[in-house]
């Protein structure tokens, strides 16, 4: 059995049981909360911290939710009146919370390795969730958007799935591949203008497109992303009318993929740009779960964490 986590700041390396185990416990949260409508006291006299230095609707609110279901005590982190914008440092912000003994940060940042340096950097028992760090990693994006495909698609070995779009500046398609990879899904393609594509030693594993119609051939679930623009720096790119042509995701596209392809996105969606809103909205949108399956995963990851 793979040793239990007290940190979680990215899925690169992650044992195949580990993710598998994750999983697992997501579903029986799930099933034990009554999809929610339940409370649960696992966590009962632990407190969470939310520490956002982006912006985020669904990632944030969906971690509450996750801990206070699990019983735990949840401060969010106002950064607009917080010493850190008065130029306080990280780690003198980092031992001040800790001094208030909680028992686990979600750190989300726009610098890439800002939640290994916290654990790196932490003086208590305090764990780190990483929420997302520059294009780094986002674990629990990566681990719901697997177990919604397990959910569906549970022959990993026998699966095509294609990641289309911003890759370049992707936290998520890094956790994606790194979780798939560990899962043992038979292929991995990727997709996008070339200034939108990683190093080619990146993603040794994954097969690089660039014509989508030849990339959705046959897959079983395709992963689109939106342009990271607020990432990007002197990249030339098409206008959005001329992206969505080549790159985007249509009925027609769609068609293209194996029968019962999953359409998956981890939002925020750009309708008309990445994707046509009745892809975004049809019979084989699996985006919703992804939103729902993202409380429950978490809910599993501050359980490993956390639970005595």
């Amino acid at each position: 059995m793979s040793p239990r986590l007290r940190h979680l700041t990215t899925l690169e390396n992650l044992p195949r049981a580990t993710i598998e185990r994750l999983l697992d416990r997501a579903e029986t949260l799930r099933d034990a909360c009554a999809h929610g409508t339940r409370k649960l006291n696992v966590l009962a006299g632990r407190t969470v911290l939310n520490l956002f230095f982006e912006p985020s609707t669904r990632t944030r609110t969906s971690f509450e939710l996750a801990a206070r279901r699990l019983g735990a005590d949840v401060i969010n982190f106002d950064l607009g009146f917080s010493s850190t914008s008065k130029g306080e440092e990280m780690y003198d912000t980092l031992h001040t919370l800790e001094a208030m003994h909680l028992d686990a940060i979600i750190v989300r940042h726009k610098q890439s390795g800002t939640p290994d340096e916290l654990v790196r950097h932490a003086m208590s028992g305090v764990s780190v969730i990483n929420a997302g760090d520059g294009n780094r990693a986002h674990p629990t994006q990566g681990l719901l958007d697997v177990l919604t495909i397990r959910q569906h698609r549970p022959d990993f070995e026998n699966l095509r799935v294609v990641i289309c779009g911003d890759i370049k500046h992707s936290r998520v398609a890094r956790s994606d591949v790194h979780a798939l990879s560990a899962l043992g899904v038979k292929e991995i393609r990727l997709c996008g203008p070339a200034g939108l594509m990683p190093e080619p030693d990146e993603f040794p594993h994954g097969l690089r497109f660039d014509d989508f119609d030849q990339a959705i051939a046959d897959v079983d679930a395709v992963i689109m992303l939106r342009l990271q623009k607020e990432r990007m720096d002197r990249i030339e790119l098409p206008d959005e009318a001329a992206y969505f042509t080549r790159y985007g995701l249509d009925q027609r596209r769609l068609a293209l993929a194996a029968r019962g392809c999953l359409v998956m996105h981890p939002g925020p969606i750009n309708r008309g740009i990445e994707i046509a809103p009745d892809v975004a909205d049809g019979a084989q949108s699996r985006i919703l779960e992804q939103v729902g399956n993202g409380v429950f995963v978490r809910m599993a990851v501050l359980d490993e964490v956390l639970a005595r």
